[in-house]
């Protein structure tokens, strides 16, 4: 059954490796008003720009979005969106859904799906979403993977190759192994608005700072988390110059056919 759901769009101006990040073109347009339609066309009953920049305020709203001006001081995208619970008064029992800024290529769908996988019968407050690994990123470090449970709750996130092959990494020299054990973890989260407020109380975790993935101070806590297995994960956030380019040019593709 589906669920109705909230999404918040968090985003900020200042970004490291690529500065101004969700004001920069992409066909044309503003990465952030890219990012709206996406949210608008999924079926939330509401969506929130909460951001640091005025600028990035003025295109959500001629874009039909509501935005808010945050605080400039937030450690995450987690943090923008307790604010924006707060001062919206949204109940404990709220799904709300965290669309990235810098995820133009959000496949609409799965965000409404994403939220209905937080059935009330899960005994989840938070959901995520996983896709079959490519083979050639099993042992590449940027690629986040997870194991499951047998009830599709998330066991652990790394960075690491997991579930280690025993036998197909035996061989130092062909370690060309099949994906199936393999699941890719996509950065897309549903929570309960309740769970939020509870996550911006929990210290952050030792294995969080190893592994530098915020996912796992909510395991650390013993909380779990619902993955929704999925078949194709959506087009990559975009972090860098070469996305931008990539990025820039599928959606001037899409927009000629």
């Amino acid at each position: 059954m589906k669920r109705d759901f909230k999404i918040v769009i968090p985003a900020r101006m200042g970004s490291s490796r690529l500065p101004g990040k969700p004001m920069r073109l992409l066909a044309g347009q503003p990465m952030i008003a890219h990012v709206c339609d996406r949210a608008l066309e999924s079926g939330a009953s509401e969506v929130v720009v909460a951001t640091d920049d005025e600028r990035i305020l003025q295109v959500a709203e001629s874009r039909g979005v509501a935005a808010l001006m945050t605080r400039e001081d937030h450690a995450s995208g987690t943090e923008r969106i307790a604010e924006v619970i707060e001062r919206l008064g949204w109940a404990d029992h709220e799904i709300v859904v965290n669309l990235q800024g810098d995820e133009p290529l959000m496949r609409p769908q799965l965000l409404g799906q994403l939220a209905t996988a937080l059935a009330p019968d899960c005994g989840c407050e938070m959901a995520t979403l996983a896709a079959p690994l490519d083979t050639a990123d099993v042992f590449n470090p940027h690629a986040v993977k997870v194991v499951l449970d047998g009830k599709g709750h998330a066991l652990y996130f790394s960075r690491a190759p997991i579930p280690w092959d025993r036998e197909a990494f035996a061989d130092e020299q062909n370690r060309v192994v099949q994906g199936r054990h393999f699941l890719r973890h996509v950065g897309t989260y549903a929570y309960t608005a309740g769970f939020i407020r509870r996550y911006v109380e929990f210290p952050a975790s030792e294995l969080e700072s190893i592994e530098c993935l915020e996912q796992l101070r909510v395991l650390w806590m013993g909380e779990r988390i619902k993955v929704l297995r999925i078949d194709q994960p959506p087009e990559a956030s975009v972090d860098t110059e070469a996305d931008l380019i990539r990025v820039n040019a599928l959606m001037e593709q899409i927009e000629t056919v």
